[in-house]
């Protein structure tokens, strides 16, 4: 429903915010896959678990299309949870990351 109210608001925006969920949801499926084999999912069902996952956010974006073409205040309530939603990762997945230093006298040069 994020992106569908991206498109609402501006087609440039939009495509924005497609990018960005594109660019974010490609190393999760990976990370996703990784967990599911590695518990023991044969990849055949992984891989099928992973396209489900990916089809209900295609279908929250159908819906969210739908839905807001009969109610345009959607989008104004939308795209702050959009925002925030972007926020939130980058405080709590990203910045974290940034912020970890290495051990530059150790041999495996391994992240604290």
């Amino acid at each position: 429903m994020v992106v569908a109210a991206a498109y609402m608001a501006d087609i440039t925006v939009g495509v924005s915010t497609t990018l960005a969920v594109i660019l974010h949801e490609i190393p999760q499926e990976i990370g996703d896959m990784g967990v599911l084999v590695y518990s023991g999912v044969p990849i055949r069902r992984a891989v099928l678990l992973n396209l489900l996952s990916a089809l209900a956010a295609v279908a929250g974006a159908v819906a969210g299309l739908l839905v807001g073409e009969r109610f345009q205040g959607l989008v104004d309530a939308l795209l702050p949870v959009a925002a925030g939603a972007f926020v939130y990762v980058a405080a709590s997945d990203l910045i974290p990351e940034l912020r970890r230093r290495t051990l530059w006298g150790s041999r495996c040069g391994r992240w604290v």
